[in-house]
Formats: structure tokens, C-alpha cells, sequence
């Protein structure tokens, strides 16, 4: 009786607003925050400023630095994924060095590179004029542009190699030439098949901007953060910046959905409203790409659409097809010697490294002061990398638990269970883990009278965040598998608890298993990010380092980014491994 009334829609819904209703009741009455509210300050004047105006410059940063290096990501994530495929080893050695290195190394170590051990290369009449065109937001766009588009390439990569080969050899059977058959063929096709990781990464993109606070650029996050420290109000400005996240996510997502709406198939009678909607919208942009490929197409073909040639014209089209063959010869001979430059540039910088500096700080980058530290310090003055591989492994089982609960709780009909875990996945995906780790550290051990040092604090929000995205690989694994699955199972007399353990869990963990490895190497690069607070990590040892010594930070900064190059590179081969012992092989398109 009770089972047939708890699956009832309004049953559910009952108890959801019960829910809702007791925790209002318990946080009104019951609950006590010792700490004086003052929303007013978010909208008022005060004696340092309108603090609203502030939060909207920062919300100007944000939007800028996140459209710059989108764009700058999208365009070196087409440029290297197609690199990826090429037939010259060069340029494909190339590509692969250049995703595998900025995918496997932290934001935060490329950003610190770029703003504290580059300009210490550079002449200073260089470093004087870089400076003065606003060079840590240029830093901040342009190595937030490189990070993603390393992402962004393998993505396309991927999509470009689930075309089906014979559609590339018909397009050149058909007459069309390189370009053409990319532009009106395979781009548009793979371009369809990778919106949604494309979509991901934009959102990623969104959130990492938050990073650009640790160059001093004055985005969101550095904004709230002044607030704070202006007003005392932390957990107003920290509220504030929440939201404003999620509100930039919710548009994010939304111009992503209709994107998906508009690419999708259909006739005129079946298309939804949002399919209309997003026909509108993206009109323009259509009718500017259309006329741009009518250009391309004259240019390219000429008169070459007659299917006669006169001798003159036969002539003139074997003379442009040698000077093409010339330009590619040219191209590749220049690109060799653009890549031995770079290698030579590369020796001259390590010959030039003080190798004597490395050596005397690799045990403090490794372990710290471990077993030597003081009483005050975590694990007996632990740190460094392995204080970052502790913080990983720690956090990513955890995490795990956490995912498996409410990945499973997603994908239940019961709105009592789904409801609940949608929330806690788009509330914590929806911010970057910046802001969980201030909410964690500054505000939820007042609001429940808890004590925990910085260590602890980082662990509970990178738990907790990457709990969420676990949860949706938990989800996604579950919802690959055949319907026919759960049906089979319940037709058996098995319950759902049942189903779940014995029958779909065990089929999707099998699929799930090369994005768990990728997302411990995601919660490794991101231990960096408890530099923010004070845990004595690599990226925090580093940092100390460099401040002691002051004028080796490329030594320091390479030296790190070196290791966690090393592990990162190592569990992502593993990870490779256990993709190909689970999927067959596909064919390898090359372009």
C-alpha cells in the first residue's frame, strides 16, 4: 500500500514541500548563525565605494576574459585537432606535445609561469612594454585560451575521427578539393557529434576564469573578495559571486541548448518552438557564413566548373597545382625549421638553468619538512607533491561514494530522490571550485560550530565538487545501457536497490572507469587550487620558494610543472589503456 502511494506524482511532491518547508522552519527558528546579515551593503554606497559597481566590473572582467578565450580555445582547438590527424609525423609530433603539455599540467602553474617566470627571460625594454598593455589580463585571457584549447582539440579530434572514412574519400571522388571537403563535409558533421563536450568546456572555460584573481585581474571572484575585506561582509559578497556564476552558466547553457536545438533534424511540421526560436537567433550568423562560403567557393573553383578546359586554362590549372606543391614543400620546410629553432631555444634555456638551486630545493617541492615539521603543521610537515597526491587520493574516494548516491538518485524516477541530487549537482557545477572552497573554509564551520584546518577545508570542497561531477558520470554510464537492462531485471522479481547493485551498476562502473581515471587526474592538477588558502601543496611550495630566493622563478616553475607533467601523463597513459581494453579500436581518419 505504502509503496503504490510513494510512487504517486503528488505524493512526491509533498514530500519535497514538507522537506522544503521543515528546513525554512529549522534555519527561521531553530538554527543560530551568529553573524549579522547586511545585504544593503551589495546596493548602497559606502564609504569605499559602491560595492554593487564593483561586482559589475568584476562581472565585465569575467564575461571579457571568458569570450577572448573562448574564441582564442575554439580557434587553436580546430588549428591542433586537425593537426592531430595529419599524415606529416612533424606536425602531428607537434600537436600531440602541445595538447599532452598544457592538459596535463595545472592552470594555475601555467599562469604563474607565464606571469612571474616569462617576463624574467625577456630584455627588460621587452618586460616594459608588455607591462604596459595591462599585462597580467592579456596573461590571464591568452593562458586560459591555451589551457582550454588543449581540451577543446582533443574534442574535435575525436569528432573529425567519427566520420566515416568513405565520406571523405566521396567528397574527393566528387571533385571537391581539401578545404571544401573539411569546411562542407567533415567540420559541419563532427562539429554536430561534439557540441555537447564542446559545450563543457566553454562552461569549464567560464569558471576557470576565476583563476585569472591569482595574477591580480579583478574579475568576479577578486571583486568579492574585496568586498569582504572592505566591508566585513564575506558572505554577502560570497553570495553575490555565487550567484552571479550560476547565472552565467544558466545563459551558457542555455545558448548551448539552443544550439543543439538548431542543429537537430527535422521537418517543418515536427519543429518544436525552440527550434523556431533558435532558426531566429541564429539567422544572422547563417546568413554571414553562407555568403563567406559562396566567396571561398568562387575563389577556390574559378572557372574550374565547366567540365571542358581549353589548352590555355589546362595549362594555367597544372601551373597552380606545381605552385600549390611548392607552397606545401615550402610550408614544411619552414615549419622543420620553426620547430628546430624552438628545440634549439629549449636547450639553450635548460643549459642556462641553475640546475644547483633544483637540486637544493627538490625535497622541499616533494615532501616539504616531512618528518621534521612542527607541531602546528598537518602530517608532521608534509607537503608538496605528495601533500597534492594525499589531497587527491583522499578527495577522489570520497568523492566516489558520494557520486555513486546521487549519479543513482539522478537517474531515479522518483522526484523525492532526483530532485534533490539535480540540485546539488548544477548548485556545485555551476560555480568554479574556487568559490567551494571559500564557502567550505570561510563560512561552513561558523554556520555548524566546526574547527578545521586548511588542509581539511580543501579536501571537504574538492569532495564535495567533484562528488557532483562524479555523480554525472555515475548518471551518463547508467543511462548508456540498454533499457531492455532494468526491464530483464524487474521481470525477474529483483527490487531496484537489487537491479541497481547486481545488474546495472557493475555493467556501467566498466564504462565509467577511463573518466573516474580522468577525473583523479583533474582533482590531482586541481589540489593547486588550496595554494588559495594557505595548504602547503606544490604549487604553494613553489610559491614559498620563489618568494625566499626571488630571482630563479623559471627554475621553480618548470621544475614543478615537470612533475606534475610526470603524474598526470603517467595516469592518463594508464587511463588510455583501459579505454582501449574496453572499446574496440576504431579506424584512425587522417586528413
Amino acid at each position: 500500500m505504502f509503496r503504490h502511494t510513494f510512487d504517486k506524482l503528488w505524493f512526491q511532491y509533498l514530500v519535497l514541500f514538507l522537506l522544503l518547508f521543515l528546513t525554512g522552519l529549522y534555519f527561521t527558528f531553530w538554527f543560530h548563525f551568529d553573524y549579522d546579515f547586511n545585504w544593503s551593503v551589495l546596493v548602497s554606497e559606502t564609504e569605499y565605494g559602491h560595492m554593487g559597481e564593483l561586482l559589475l566590473h568584476g562581472l565585465k572582467l569575467t564575461v571579457t576574459i571568458s569570450l577572448y578565450s573562448a574564441v582564442i580555445a575554439l580557434s587553436l582547438g580546430t588549428l591542433f585537432g586537425l593537426a592531430r590527424l595529419s599524415r606529416f609525423k612533424p606536425v602531428y609530433l607537434f600537436a600531440t606535445a602541445y595538447i599532452e603539455l598544457f592538459r596535463n599540467t595545472p592552470l594555475l602553474v601555467q599562469l604563474f609561469f607565464w606571469n612571474f617566470a616569462l617576463p624574467a627571460a625577456l630584455p627588460q625594454e621587452v618586460k616594459q612594454f608588455l607591462f604596459s598593455l595591462q599585462y597580467e589580463f592579456w596573461v590571464a585571457t591568452i593562458g586560459l585560451g591555451m589551457y582550454t584549447s588543449a581540451f577543446m582539440a582533443e574534442i574535435i579530434r575525436a569528432g573529425i575521427q567519427s566520420v566515416p572514412t568513405g565520406l571523405l574519400e566521396a567528397s574527393y571522388s566528387s571533385g571537391m578539393t581539401y578545404g571544401q571537403s573539411l569546411r562542407k563535409i567533415i567540420l559541419p558533421l563532427a562539429f554536430r557529434e561534439i557540441i555537447p563536450p564542446l559545450g563543457s568546456e566553454f562552461l569549464n572555460n567560464m569558471k576557470n576564469s576565476s583563476l585569472a584573481m591569482t595574477v591580480g585581474v579583478a574579475e568576479v571572484c577578486w571583486s568579492a573578495q574585496e568586498v569582504e575585506a572592505l566591508t566585513y561582509s564575506g558572505f554577502e559578497a560570497t553570495a553575490a559571486a555565487t550567484g552571479i556564476y550560476l547565472a552565467l552558466s544558466l545563459c551558457i547553457a542555455g545558448l548551448l541548448n539552443l544550439v543543439n536545438a538548431r542543429l537537430k533534424i527535422a521537418s517543418k511540421r515536427n519543429k518544436t518552438i525552440i527550434q523556431r526560436f533558435a532558426e531566429l537567433f541564429f539567422a544572422p550568423l547563417e546568413l554571414i557564413f553562407h555568403t563567406l562560403s559562396l566567396l571561398l567557393d568562387r575563389f577556390a573553383s574559378g572557372s574550374s566548373r565547366q567540365r571542358t578546359l581549353t589548352r590555355s586554362q589546362y595549362l594555367l590549372h597544372l601551373a597552380a597545382s606545381k605552385i600549390w606543391l611548392v607552397i606545401r614543400v615550402c610550408a614544411k620546410v619552414l615549419f622543420l625549421l620553426f620547430l628546430l629553432a624552438l628545440v634549439v631555444q629549449a636547450v639553450r634555456g635548460l643549459l642556462g638553468f641553475n640546475f644547483a638551486i633544483i637540486k637544493d630545493n627538490i625535497q622541499a617541492l616533494l615532501i616539504w619538512r616531512f618528518p621534521n615539521g612542527g607541531s602546528t603543521e598537518t602530517f608532521a610537515g608534509l607537503g608538496g607533491l605528495s601533500m597534492s597526491l594525499l589531497m587527491a587520493i583522499f578527495c577522489i574516494t570520497v568523492s566516489f561514494f558520494i557520486g555513486l548516491i546521487v549519479g543513482v538518485g539522478r537517474t531515479a524516477k522518483n522526484r523525492i530522490f532526483r530532485f534533490p541530487a539535480l540540485l546539488y549537482i548544477e548548485l556545485i557545477r555551476g560555480n568554479p571550485l574556487i568559490m567551494v572552497i571559500f564557502w567550505v573554509y570561510f563560512f561552513v564551520p561558523p554556520m555548524f560550530k566546526l574547527q578545521l584546518d586548511v588542509f581539511w577545508s580543501a579536501v571537504v570542497a574538492m569532495t564535495v565538487f567533484f562528488g557532483a561531477y562524479i555523480a554525472e558520470i555515475v548518471r551518463s554510464g547508467i543511462e548508456n545501457l540498454p533499457p531492455g537492462q532494468l526491464e530483464a531485471a524487474k521481470s525477474t522479481g529483483l527490487n531496484y536497490m537489487q537491479t541497481m547493485r547486481r545488474i546495472i551498476l557493475p555493467q556501467a562502473l566498466k564504462q565509467m572507469l577511463p573518466a573516474l581515471v580522468g577525473m583523479f587526474i583533474a582533482a590531482f592538477k586541481d589540489t593547486s587550487l588550496a595554494y588559495i588558502i594557505g595548504v602547503m601543496e606544490l604549487t604553494t611550495a613553489a610559491y614559498s620558494i620563489n618568494n625566499r630566493l626571488m630571482l630563479y622563478p623559471f627554475e621553480i616553475y618548470t621544475t614543478i610543472a615537470v612533475l606534475y607533467f610526470i603524474c598526470c601523463y603517467s595516469i592518463s597513459l594508464y587511463a588510455g589503456r583501459l579505454e582501449r581494453r574496453i572499446s574496440p579500436e576504431t579506424v584512425r581518419l587522417s586528413m
